[in-house]
């Protein structure tokens, strides 16, 4: 996703370099700082990142905030009705993708319910207005539940024996979340985010057991990597 990421910006630029040689050799009388093309800053990474993110709930927010913005800027709507809109918007964005993540179910949460079902073991780390840290050295790990408030919290299975797919539930407000994990198991990240993101570094292994992580992110942030 990264080098699609790459090709995808080096386009626009590549865009940008030549409308803007065209103007100057007046080939072209495009208008480049229209009204509002300042919301491009806004529209063109989402855009960009619905395509090459795993997670899109953000993207589409942000998409929305800046397609709104400019038709504000464009005069098509009133700039008090963004907010009556706006909000709305977020609100079923956000409730769409819970319905879907309700219907198609989630795996995270099926394997934290197995497992204290079983007798298993799951770690609680939770940091409000504080921090706090995890560390599954030559321990077996199966799942944890991770909330960050206003604080830090950070999980490292690096060392952690994991030998069938696991989980990892979080909540993330005003706070962020760091999960460090080893090179050999596969990260698959369910989210909901509202002006936050879920940032997952690592790569696909094959044959590997998988860690289903799965919360919330308001004014947040989680990291894997």
């Amino acid at each position: 996703m990264k080098k699609i990421s790459r090709v995808i910006w080096g386009i626009v630029l590549v865009a940008a370099g030549v409308l803007f040689a065209l103007n100057a050799l007046d080939i072209t009388n495009i208008d480049i700082f229209f009204d509002g093309w300042w919301t491009l800053f806004i529209i063109v990474p989402c855009g960009i990142g619905l395509i090459t993110e795993r997670e899109k709930t953000g993207n589409i927010i942000g998409l929305a905030i800046g397609v709104f913005l400019l038709l504000s800027c464009q005069g098509i709507l009133n700039f008090s009705m963004i907010w009556k809109l706006l909000i709305p918007a977020i609100i079923v964005i956000v409730g769409l993708k819970m319905v879907f993540t309700g219907l198609f179910g989630n795996k995270a949460n099926d394997i934290i319910a197995k497992v204290k079902e079983s007798g298993g073991e799951t770690k609680v780390g939770c940091a409000t207005f504080s921090s706090c840290d995890i560390n599954y050295d030559g321990e077996v790990f199966e799942g944890a539940e991770l909330s960050a408030i206003f604080g830090s919290t950070k999980c490292d299975l690096r060392n952690a024996v994991i030998e069938k797919d696991s989980a990892i539930q979080f909540t993330a407000i005003f706070g962020g979340i760091d999960i460090l994990v080893p090179g050999n198991v596969n990260v698959k990240v369910s989210s909901n985010c509202i002006f936050g993101g879920v940032s997952n570094k690592t790569s696909a292994q094959k044959d590997s057991p998988t860690i289903y992580v799965s919360g919330i992110c308001m004014f947040g942030g989680v990291e894997i990597k």
